[in-house]
């Protein structure tokens, strides 16, 4: 009888053992290493924001620093022109050097011009039967700032002007520029308004196109009838600054588009800013430099990640572990005060076969203002399944 007990004890441990040796391997999921969310170190600084206007400042990569707080839709004027070119060089793209399509200047051009002209607006002086390439034009458009070029190119991408209007309000609002509004390709109505924000956000769009940062940063040009004409950015190479366009004439006062080339912490950073309402354009470029020396102080560059650092880590149950390294350094432009935010998104895995180091596994998301990034993680060591003799005595693990 006890005989009988024993095999029959023997016999369920042993089928309980092949149940348990059968069982699924459980997956194992990865545990972040890396905060979730941080503050950027340092004193939020206090930006020397222009009196009686408005403003905004960013960097490339990193978008929108900050606003003055107090923004509201005014008139965009001659800035204006950047959402313009745009839509052309958009439309109509062009590769750095490359004069484009030559375009005839029609009747109709000509009584722009003139009907331009009268009203005192900023004009550049074409002749019927002139030809002009793409690039001639863009020129006139952003160097003199020619309203008159912005009608003719108006009407060459779309056939109307009215139809031109309507793909820029489309565009705006694919960039995300909820406070414009246009209503012209010049900025001479009023009806055409923004915000330093969104014509930041412009600005920062349009620098994305070699020719158009190509265009914007001559401090002159030759066209076949008007001759020699000068850029109206007076500060051009002045702060680092590059570009990008000038607005004023009208009730609201002058406005400066701005981006500028700095050093920080020996990184070439391109800086962004856009000063409305003010007065002057002088008074219009010393806000610009003011703020161009404010971003250069305070903003730095840190590595938040560097490659083969261990973001996460596979552990086992069965004793195995494998970190999860960054296949590259991470470096950010730094605003202090700023919220820097990151997810770990790796996937629960199955070791049912061995896992070679480097075998991709996740990524970490990192999100710092406008920037995210995906940052490719791979496994630092090799992971095995689990050896027989844990599979067969595991308790607690499905």
């Amino acid at each position: 009888m006890k005989s009988k007990l024993a095999l029959l004890l023997a016999a369920a441990v042993v089928a309980a053992g092949v149940v348990n040796y059968f069982r699924p391997i459980p997956a194992v999921a990865a545990t972040s290493s890396l905060s979730t969310q941080d503050t950027i170190p340092g004193t939020i600084p206090t930006i020397p924001w222009p009196r009686g206007g408005m403003a905004a400042v960013g960097a490339a990569g990193l978008g929108l620093i900050a606003s003055s707080g107090d923004e509201r839709p005014v008139s965009a004027a001659s800035v204006t022109k950047v959402m313009t070119a745009l839509v052309i060089l958009t439309d109509k793209p062009l590769k750095k050097d490359d004069a484009g399509p030559t375009i005839t200047i029609t009747d109709a051009d000509v009584q722009s011009y003139l009907v331009d002209q009268s009203n005192k607006e900023s004009v550049v002086a074409v002749q019927s039967g002139e030809q002009l390439s793409e690039f001639q034009l863009l020129e006139g458009l952003l160097i003199p700032s020619g309203n008159n070029f912005a009608e003719t190119l108006a009407r060459w991408d779309t056939g109307s002007v009215a139809a031109f209007v309507a793909t820029m309000n489309e565009r705006a609002v694919a960039l995300q520029m909820t406070h414009t509004k246009f209503t012209d390709t010049s900025g001479a109505s009023p009806g055409t308004v923004s915000t330093p924000s969104d014509l930041m956000r412009l600005g920062m769009e349009a620098m994305k196109l070699d020719v158009f940062a190509q265009i914007v940063a001559m401090p002159q040009t030759d066209l076949p009838v008007a001759g020699t004409v000068f850029n109206v950015d007076a500060v051009l190479g002045q702060s680092g600054i590059i570009g990008i366009k000038t607005g004023s004439g009208l009730a609201d006062g002058a406005n400066f588009l701005f981006a500028a080339d700095a050093s920080i912490d020996g990184r070439n950073v391109r800086l962004y800013g856009c000063v409305m309402g003010l007065p002057t354009l002088a008074l219009a470029f010393a806000a610009a430099k003011s703020l161009l020396a404010s971003m250069r102080s305070n903003l730095h560059v840190r590595r938040i990640i560097a490659k083969n650092q261990a973001v996460a880590t596979y552990a086992t149950p069965w004793g195995g572990q494998s970190d999860l390294i960054s296949t590259v350094d991470v470096d950010l432009i730094e605003w202090p005060g700023m919220i820097l935010r990151q997810r770990l998104a790796a996937p629960a895995i199955v070791v049912d076969q061995p896992i070679a180091p480097g075998t991709r596994e996740g990524l970490e998301h990192v999100v710092l203002g406008d920037y995210t990034l995906d940052v490719e993680l791979v496994t630092a060591s090799p992971m095995y399944p689990p050896g027989r003799a844990w599979r067969l005595t595991r308790i607690n693990f499905l």
